[in-house]
């Protein structure tokens, strides 16, 4: 009884074996096929290679890189090209399918909106806005590139600077980005924008109190209180007299 029982049980192994080679899209398709790509519906092994799931090297034999975005598969010219072309051939590797799903029944199992920027070439990665468009808020008017010293490439938001870190924006100091960071370079800043600065009368001040280097204002001065300073130890005069 336990060999004919075996015997049932492989043979039905082997038959849904066959089956599945046979009619995959039938016994393991997880869901239709995008409009696209209805004419393959019965044609699994276009773009799977057996045992090893959906091979990228059998989606580049007919969308090419270069002309996604641009031509047709069937090489006519698409009547309204968009940016894709140069995103494709930007990135490091073509893993199509890191992006891509072409079956319904697997959208739901995807997270929607992501993206895995080390996709893309470096020189890429740092061009924001080759793909994303400017936000049009006040604060974002101001800036122009320099995406990175806010927003990592995982998720936009929340943002990782706290300019009081640096420098308090209080007081007359709350004003425009240009002001002080000159030309958006968000690296650098400079105290010589307002009519109180300049180099002359701040190299005069610091020298009557026996300071040399004044080069790097904020690494004293967190805010714009003047009786706010902060001495080599990191110490403001308001915490001097905590202490």
């Amino acid at each position: 009884m336990n060999n004919l029982l075996k015997a049932v049980l492989a043979a039905n192994l082997i038959v849904i074996t066959i089956l599945v080679f046979i009619y995959p899209q039938l016994m393991i398709a997880p869901g239709k096929l995008i409009p696209g790509h209805k004419q393959l519906d019965t044609h699994c092994f276009a773009c799977h290679a057996p045992f090893s799931g959906v091979a990228s090297e059998r989606c580049i034999t007919c969308h090419k890189p270069a002309d996604i975005g641009r031509l047709l598969t069937t090489g006519l010219a698409i009547a309204k090209p968009h940016t894709s072309p140069l995103f494709h051939q930007q990135l490091n590797s073509q893993d199509c399918v890191a992006c891509h799903t072409d079956h319904a029944g697997v959208l739901r199992f995807m997270q929607q909106g992501r993206f895995n920027h080390a996709l893309l070439q470096k020189a890429t990665r740092e061009q924001c806005q080759n793909c994303h468009k400017p936000p049009i808020d006040l604060q974002h008017q101001q800036i122009t590139g320099s995406c990175a010293q806010c927003h990592t490439q995982e998720k936009w938001l929340p943002t990782t600077f706290n300019h009081s870190q640096y420098f308090s924006l209080d007081g007359d100091h709350n004003t425009r980005c240009v002001t002080c960071h000159v030309g958006n370079d968000y690296s650098h800043y400079t105290c010589y924008g307002c009519h109180e600065h300049s180099p002359s009368s701040i190299r005069r001040k610091h020298i009557e109190e026996g300071i040399s280097n004044f080069d790097n204002c904020v690494a004293c001065h967190r805010s714009g209180n003047e009786h706010d300073i902060r001495d080599v130890d990191g110490k403001s005069n308001r915490e001097k007299e905590d202490d």
